[in-house]
């Protein structure tokens, strides 16, 4: 009888020698097994390129069994423009980056290559705070939210968060752009569609295409795993809502 794969670890994990150092509850883990079950599914595994830059999301170019190259903070997009340029079409360029990577330092490098309409992908896991160095106020920091750098929580002094899916929505050279979450079985399956959906986009030269995912980080929100998801379901989803904010074939 012929065996067939329907759950456990993804077919293009990398399993390695020693543990990889997510911090319990951290969804970087959840958005790499996401990754390997779409590139699976949509069978593009050979044709991919991830681009990751600097942050916890470093972590999962050694997970995927990809081609996968890391790059300065901030400069994925760079990377993967001139990376789709040289290999044409056919290959299916990605970038992982945290908000503090797509949005601070990196926000150059973001917003033009969607501008240009680079036929590229990126996911963006925003975890709302600088995961790697301290949890410190970052780019999409809710209001409100107490960071090492806001100890009384994020106020206007600070300015407003940057809500990545809707803006980038607004430039002609989006293809698509959405915004998911892991908080439930369903929100998992409907990201999954989202990504699908963003690299299908790429397929078709249609042009940039986005995904935001919303992650837990529940060691610099000193919370469990448990509460850290419940902590996304009722206070940051009402600040940036789940769902499809431009879904175009073509300019």
């Amino acid at each position: 009888m012929e065996k067939k794969w329907v759950a456990g670890t993804p077919k293009l994990w990398i399993n390695t020698p020693v543990p990889i150092p997510f911090c319990p509850g951290c969804n970087h883990g959840t958005a790499a097994k996401l990754l390997c079950d779409v590139m699976d599914e949509m069978k593009i595994d050979q044709d991919v390129v991830l681009v990751v830059g600097v942050g916890c999301s470093t972590v999962v170019y050694m997970l995927v069994n990809v081609d996968a190259v890391m790059v300065a903070h901030g400069r994925p997009c760079d990377a993967a423009t001139a990376i789709k340029r040289m290999l044409g079409k056919d290959k299916i360029v990605i970038t992982l980056q945290g908000d503090g990577d797509s949005l601070a330092i990196g926000t150059e490098s973001t917003i033009h290559a969607a501008a240009r309409g680079e036929k590229i992908t990126t996911i963006m896991l925003n975890n709302g705070n600088y995961g790697t160095t301290g949890g410190q106020l970052a780019p999409t920091t809710p209001m409100d939210t107490i960071t090492t750098t806001t100890p009384n929580g994020r106020s206007d002094v600070h300015g407003y968060p940057i809500k990545a899916s809707e803006f980038l929505s607004n430039l002609d050279g989006v293809a698509y752009s959405a915004r998911g979450a892991f908080t439930s079985t369903a929100n998992y399956m409907r990201t999954k569609k989202y990504l699908k959906t963003a690299i299908q986009k790429q397929k078709d030269g249609a042009g940039y295409s986005f995904v935001e995912i919303l992650s837990a980080c529940p060691s610099n929100w000193h919370m469990s795993p448990q509460e850290s998801l419940k902590f996304i379901e009722d206070k940051i989803i009402p600040q940036f809502p789940l769902g499809e904010h431009k879904n175009i074939d073509k300019k």
